[in-house]
């Protein structure tokens, strides 16, 4: 596999767009024979491929023989100057998947090869046209679900992430290479690199380094969405709260307590992130089996939860009552990152100054009604606001690949051995080699040093095209 993905002698053909019928589909050509290979096949009255100008359009008809397979519009881009940095062809064709697969098996008839998953982007890495975390950004905005995870992903594809990861490597660089020529002169006993600003650097760069790691976890939000739970006592109106969120009835509603037996999972998008909201069954003493499961679960839903919605009925429940459940939720949190809203449900079957005078003890309760459609407005705006106020949006560089975080991790290692190495006075040649093994695992985050195994692991994962 690896070989057929590092072999820039071959061209390359794909069907770049998704499986089925549409009303257009793309097949991507990329390599030395891109445009004599397209030209066996395509035939248009302004020329051919291999004599257009870069960048320019044609219009002409896909041929089988002497039967035309279909009308299509063939983009020329010429090396350096494309995604792969090699000469490339699209045929923009209709989107039947019998068409689609008669112009792939011309173009394998005609001197192509199958490109396999990931190697047109693989070859984008080879010729130096993305670094590795670009690269693996390209898949991130492929998979971009909302305007956050988009807005992460086209940040680390434009370099933001890597200019960091590169500024930090450069004044790493320089250190070491000083106390690689302190071993050249060993014998005369000569420091060519100041010790104290070594560990200035380390002590610098290790802080910088845990400041991008930490981020992965609110990056990690981001990307897979903020899991939002809805908890409470049974038939305080989690389950009408739901379905008013969704705008549909998912979850069933009923005046018998406990119906929910399991949890509800369901995604929307709020100010352009991603919030998965989490209907979790009544919690409360109980005997029935089943709902007892059902009790572990959204016990178990409220520990994951980035945000914590605890619904209550005002009238059944007492201002120190309820704060001791809130108190109960943060140590279930145990220090986690979280958000906790208190939110009285059913506020229109009482007065609204009795409630506020009632629930004054508690800060910051939020009185709806689920069932007349009130209050959910500041809910969301609450939300939306608070999650921006505990730093998930998306300012600065922030961590999404679980690779990164572990390189990240290694290089905040190695330098720290290093300033232990360098205030106990260890040798030179020692302590050089963990600036090495620094500098080789912050490398790896974007490229510049690599193996055959890490690159196969993250291109093979890429689609078909890409």
């Amino acid at each position: 596999m690896l070989n057929t993905l590092n072999s820039s002698t071959d061209t390359i053909a794909a069907i770049a767009t998704p499986p089925g019928t549409g009303a257009i589909a793309v097949i991507r050509i990329s390599g030395p024979e891109a445009f004599s290979v397209a030209d066996r096949v395509f035939f248009s009255r302004k020329g051919n491929t291999g004599t257009a100008a870069t960048h320019s359009a044609l219009f002409g008809v896909i041929r089988s023989a002497e039967a035309v397979v279909d009308e299509v519009l063939a983009l020329v881009m010429r090396g350096p100057n494309s995604f792969t940095g090699e000469d490339t062809v699209e045929f923009s064709c209709h989107g039947s998947p019998f068409i689609q697969n008669a112009i792939m098996n011309l173009l394998l008839a005609r001197g192509a090869r199958a490109a396999q998953p990931g190697e047109f982007t693989m070859r984008a890495f080879m010729n130096r046209k993305l670094d590795l975390a670009q690269a693996e950004a390209v898949a991130d905005v492929i998979a971009a679900d909302s305007a956050a995870s988009h807005e992460l992903a086209m940040k680390q594809m434009r370099g933001g992430f890597s200019k960091e990861i590169h500024a930090l490597r450069e004044k790493l660089i320089h250190f070491a290479s000083l106390l690689e020529l302190e071993l050249d002169f060993a014998e005369e006993d000569v420091e060519f690199a100041d010790r104290s600003q070594l560990i200035g650097l380390i002590d610098e760069t290790v802080a910088h380094i845990r400041k991008l790691s930490d981020s992965f976890e609110q990056g990690n939000v981001i990307k897979s969405g903020i899991p939002v739970a809805i908890a409470g006592k049974p038939n305080v109106g989690k389950s009408t709260l739901l379905n008013l969120i969704l705008n549909e009835e998912r979850a069933i509603v009923s005046d018998i307590a406990g119906t929910t037996r399991d949890t509800i999972e369901e995604e929307i998008f709020l100010g352009g992130i991603k919030y998965r909201f989490i209907d979790t069954a009544g919690i409360r003493e109980t005997t029935d089996t089943i709902e007892k499961i059902g009790v572990g679960r959204s016990l178990e839903k409220i520990s994951e939860a980035r945000v914590i919605i605890y619904l209550f009925d005002p009238g059944e429940t007492q201002p120190d009552e309820l704060q001791k459940i809130l108190d109960e939720i943060t140590a279930i949190k145990s220090g986690q990152k979280h958000i906790l809203i208190p939110v009285a449900n059913k506020a229109d079957k009482y007065n609204q100054d009795y409630l506020n005078d009632l629930f004054s003890p508690v800060p910051d309760v939020i009185f709806i009604s689920a069932k007349e459609h009130k209050g959910i407005n500041e809910l969301f705006s609450r939300i939306t606001g608070e999650s921006s106020h505990a730093g998930l949006g998306t300012q600065d560089i922030i961590l999404t690949n679980a690779r990164h975080k572990e390189s990240l991790d290694h290089t905040a290692e190695a330098l720290n051995n290093a300033r232990t190495g360098l205030t106990s006075g260890l040798a030179t040649d020692l302590v050089a080699i963990e600036i090495r093994s620094a500098l080789m695992h912050l490398g790896s985050i974007t490229g510049e040093i690599t193996t055959d195994d890490l690159l196969e692991s993250i291109f093979t994962r890429f689609c078909i095209g890409k």
